[in-house]
C-alpha cells in the first residue's frame, strides 16, 4: 500500500519506502469531525485511504463556500496554511468515515534528511495549485463540469450537486442545467 502511495510523487527504494511507513500516522475519522479548525496552522498533510473530506470557509451560519473536495486515493491539506505557517482561513472536515494517513511537516523534513528522494513528496504540494489554475482559466460552466466528469468523476459520486456546485463556483440552478444539457448532448 505505501510504495503505492509513494510512486505516485517519484521513485523510492525499499528502504525509503520502510521510512515513509514508519513515519506515517494512521488515523480514523469519523463523520463531520473538524480535521483542521480555522485559525490553526497547519502542520500536516493527508493521504485519504477511504471516504471523503472537503475544505471550505463559513460564509454565514449557513452557508459554506467550498474551497476543496477530496476523496479516496487523494492528499489533501491546507496549502495556504501549511507553506505560510500562518492560522487557516478554512476549516476541513470528514464529509464520511475516513481511514487516513498523516504526514507531519516535521516528518517530512526528517524523511528529506534522511534521503533526498524524498523530495519528491513536492510533487503533493504542486497539486494543490492545479486547483488555482483550474479556477484562473476562463472556463464556461459547461467546461467546469466537463472538467470534473473527465478528470475526478468519483466526486460526483461522494458530495451531493450543492457542495460540487460550490466548489465549482455556480449555483446549483446552472448545475442543473448543465447537466440536463450533457444528458440531452448525450442522449442526441
Amino acid at each position: 500500500m505505501y510504495s503505492e502511495i509513494l510512486r505516485a510523487t517519484g521513485t523510492y527504494t525499499d528502504e525509503e519506502e520502510r521510512l515513509f511507513e514508519e513515519a506515517v500516522m494512521a488515523l480514523q475519522i469519523n463523520r463531520n469531525e473538524v480535521i483542521l479548525h480555522k485559525g490553526e496552522v497547519a502542520k500536516s498533510i493527508y493521504y485519504l485511504l477511504s471516504g471523503a473530506v472537503y475544505q471550505y470557509e463559513q460564509v454565514s451560519q449557513m452557508d459554506r463556500n467550498i474551497i476543496d473536495l477530496r476523496v479516496q486515493n487523494e492528499w489533501f491539506f491546507d496549502y495556504q496554511s501549511l507553506i505560510s505557517q500562518r492560522p487557516s482561513e478554512t476549516y476541513i472536515q470528514a464529509f464520511s468515515d475516513c481511514h487516513l494517513l498523516e504526514l507531519r511537516l516535521d516528518t517530512v523534513h526528517y524523511l528529506t534528511g534522511r534521503s533526498i528522494a524524498f523530495l519528491q513528496l513536492n510533487k503533493v504540494l504542486q497539486g494543490a495549485s492545479e486547483r488555482l489554475r483550474f479556477f484562473d482559466q476562463a472556463m464556461t460552466p459547461g467546461e467546469k463540469y466537463a472538467f470534473i466528469l473527465d478528470n475526478r468523476p468519483r466526486l460526483i459520486q461522494a458530495f451531493p450537486l450543492k457542495m460540487i456546485a460550490s466548489y465549482l463556483k455556480l449555483t446549483p440552478e446552472t448545475l442543473s442545467r448543465v447537466r440536463k444539457s450533457i444528458i440531452r448532448t448525450a442522449i442526441s
